[in-house]
């Protein structure tokens, strides 16, 4: 019998929602007990909403809300929020831009006017663009330093080739060299509507309270209408970047379930079972029982209309033909052989790390941010665990089985010349 997880012994939570009628939504869960609290906006506007000659604004943007609006410099953003002890910062995704701070209880009112405030009524002073773009270009260059950073770029890029899905969040030093003011103009007009945010706060938080200054600010806006993105295919393929390093970077990945795909869940626990420990296949297998590297992982990706699972490992020169052969082995045992004890260890895993995650109010706030902007609603964590304990061992088996045949993508970096290629890891998956 499998064990009970305690889901619902965590400390109650209230979530409630609310749209306004420029289709604002707004979403909030008290948490009693915290005198602290997180206030952000999620705007459904990502990497994958730029056209090709954009690539690379939505981040560039992301930067560009700190650098001055009509009512603050930039100096007064950052000293507001730190003044009462708060923090304030952003981030871009594929499908979305979140921008958000965390506060004391009492000065949520205040975050969230500096949040709507860099958001709504930044000036795109071309001075300070010309400061930012020096800043991202040197964030592009510290990412191109750092091999187990750029090849996961590189790998993206080969499995959704020549679509906005596969390009990078940051772009190209040639495009981000020649955005101006008039480009972030455009961007935001067409993107940055009332009807394409999501409001969403957590903690020490009073519902009522935050819908009313919501509605001050954001209630004149006018919607700007859901913008059409093109559908995601993955189609795989191989990219190898020699280079003199110490390591060979070794970066694969698989087609996988999108997040509304009945399989995720299945997906999820394949690749907590396959690398997501110590006690993980691929680590035991490859790094303790054989020593043939320092970092190996697997994760699983999902996203609005595709996924993905992904396995990364750094080895030697000498040894990546090892390596190799023995993830496409491992992979193939999978399907054969899972057993219930590994199948309930990364169920586990996947209960404790989202149920300890959702003690944060930073957390709980993307949460539902998150699951409001897929499902139009906020899934209970008990039916979620009740998904991930749903999940058998045949289950696992057969995605294993499934997955050996799926389009697959290979990057590698470094030392690379003689590395075995995606044509020779497929074909021993088939063996």
């Amino acid at each position: 019998m499998q064990a009970q997880t305690p889901a619902m012994k965590m400390p109650s939570a209230h979530v409630q929602i609310s749209t306004l009628p420029n289709g604002l939504r707004i979403v909030t869960e008290a948490m009693p007990g915290l005198l602290s609290a997180s206030v952000g906006l999620w705007v459904m506007a990502g990497g994958r909403h730029e056209r090709a000659d954009q690539n690379g604004i939505a981040h560039f943007l992301e930067h560009m809300a700190f650098k001055g609006t009509t009512r603050r410099s930039a100096l007064q953003i950052a000293e507001e929020i730190e003044d009462v002890g708060g923090y304030i910062n952003a981030y871009t995704s594929k499908e979305m831009t979140a921008y958000y701070a965390r506060c004391l209880s009492a000065d949520v009112p205040l975050a969230l006017d500096i949040i709507s405030d860099i958001v709504l009524n930044p000036v795109f002073d071309p001075r300070e663009i010309e400061t930012e773009r020096h800043v991202i270009l040197q964030e592009i260059g510290q990412a191109l330093d750092t091999p187990d950073d750029i090849i996961f770029d590189w790998l993206q890029e080969v499995s959704y080739p020549d679509q906005p899905f596969g390009r990078t969040i940051l772009g190209p030093a040639e495009r981000v060299g020649a955005f101006r003011r008039e480009d972030f103009v455009e961007f935001v007009t067409a993107h940055y509507g009332p009807d394409q945010m999501i409001l969403s706060a957590s903690g020490g938080v009073d519902h009522d309270a935050i819908v009313h200054q919501a509605r001050a600010i954001f209630g004149g806006l006018k919607p700007v209408g859901a913008k059409g993105m093109d559908h995601a295919r993955f189609i795989g393929g191989e990219r190898r970047e020699v280079k003199k390093l110490e390591q060979v970077h070794f970066a694969m990945s698989f087609e996988g379930p999108g997040y509304r795909d009945p399989q995720v869940h299945a997906a999820q626990v394949y690749a907590t079972a396959m690398g997501g420990g110590m006690s993980s296949r691929l680590f035991q297998k490859i790094r303790e029982e054989r020593g043939l590297c320092y970092s190996i992982f697997a994760q699983a990706g999902a996203y609005e209309d595709t996924g993905s699972i992904t396995v990364y490992a750094g080895t030697s020169k000498a040894e990546i033909a090892d390596l190799a052969g023995l993830v496409a082995d491992e992979m193939k045992r999978a399907a054969e052989d899972m057993t219930e004890a590994e199948v309930a260890r990364a169920r586990a895993q996947l209960k404790a790390g989202m149920l300890m995650g959702l003690e944060s109010p930073s957390n709980r706030a993307e949460r539902n941010a998150r699951m409001l902007s897929v499902w139009g609603r906020v899934p209970d964590p008990a039916d979620v665990v009740a998904k991930i304990d749903a999940v058998t061992m045949e289950d696992v088996r057969r995605f294993a089985g499934e997955l050996a045949g799926a389009r697959s993508a290979l990057a590698l970096y470094g030392p690379v010349a003689k590395a075995p290629g995606l044509e020779a890891i497929r074909d021993r998956l088939a063996a």
